[in-house]
C-alpha cells in the first residue's frame, strides 16, 4: 500500500485496510467521533496516548502510523538486544516524535513532517531530549535520541515512557512481584519516579532508546 507519510493519510489508509469505520474507531479507542474525525481530516495530529490507542486498535505500527519508513504491520517479536554502538554503513531518515523530557515528564509535542537523517541505526523514530536528569549517560539537552519501538525493555535499559498524556526518558525497572515500576535519571539531583499497582495503568513504554546524536 502506498500511502504518504503524513499521519492523516495514514490512518486513513489503515482504516481503508481494516475496513473500519470512524464510529468503530472511536469504540474501539474510547476516543470521540469528534476527535476522530479531526484525526481523519489532519485537523489535528494524535498526541503519543491517543497514537498508541490508534495503532493497538488498527493493529500497525505506531511508528508506521507517524510517518516512519517500516513496515505497516505491527511486531510482536520479542525484545532485542542490540548493542548501542552497532550501526551499518549508509543514512535514513527517521521522523521526529517531538520533546521528551529529561526531568520531570512534559508533554510531547510532536512534529510529524519533521525528519533527521543519520547514520543506518536500528531505530523507528527520533525525540528530542529536554533538560539534564541522563546527562550521567551522556545525553545532554537538545540531543537526538534514536527510538526502537518496543512495548517492553530489559531492567536498567533507557526507554521513552509516556505516564498519561505526557512523555520522559529514564533507565527503566520494573518488578511484577510487587507490580511496580522505577523510573530512574541518570542525575543524582533527580529522584526516580515510582509507580505501583493501578498506577501502572497509566504508563506505557513506547520505545528502547538504541542511540542519541549530539549536537557540537
Amino acid at each position: 500500500m502506498e500511502t504518504s507519510r503524513s499521519f492523516k493519510d495514514r490512518l486513513n489508509a489503515a482504516m481503508v485496510s481494516r475496513g473500519i469505520k470512524a464510529a468503530e474507531l472511536s469504540r474501539l479507542t474510547g476516543l470521540s467521533k469528534a476527535r476522530i474525525s479531526q484525526y481523519t481530516n489532519g485537523v489535528y495530529e494524535a498526541k503519543p496516548k491517543a497514537l498508541c490507542l490508534i495503532a493497538e486498535a488498527l493493529d500497525v505500527s505506531e511508528a508506521w502510523l507517524m510517518g516512519g519508513d517500516v513496515a505497516m504491520e505491527r511486531t510482536t517479536s520479542p525484545t532485542l538486544h542490540i548493542p548501542d554502538n552497532i550501526s551499518t554503513i549508509g543514512t535514513s531518515s527517521y521522523p521526529v516524535l517531538g520533546d521528551i523530557a529529561c526531568g520531570m515528564p512534559i508533554i510531547a509535542d510532536q512534529d510529524w513532517s519533521e525528519y533527521v537523517s543519520g547514520a543506518d541505526i536500528n531505530a523507528d523514530f527520533c525525540l528530542t531530549a529536554k533538560g539534564d536528569s541522563m546527562t550521567g549517560a551522556r545525553i545532554y539537552d537538545g540531543d537526538i535520541v534514536y527510538i526502537k519501538q518496543a512495548e517492553t525493555v530489559d531492567n536498567g535499559e533507557i526507554a521513552a515512557v509516556i505516564i498519561g498524556d505526557e512523555a520522559t526518558l529514564k533507565r527503566v525497572y520494573y518488578y511484577p512481584e510487587q507490580s511496580k515500576l522505577v523510573l530512574t535519571p541518570e542525575n543524582p539531583k533527580y529522584e526516580p519516579l515510582v509507580f505501583i499497582g493501578h498506577e501502572l495503568e497509566s504508563i506505557k513504554i513506547i520505545g528502547r532508546a538504541v542511540a542519541f546524536q549530539s549536537k557540537l
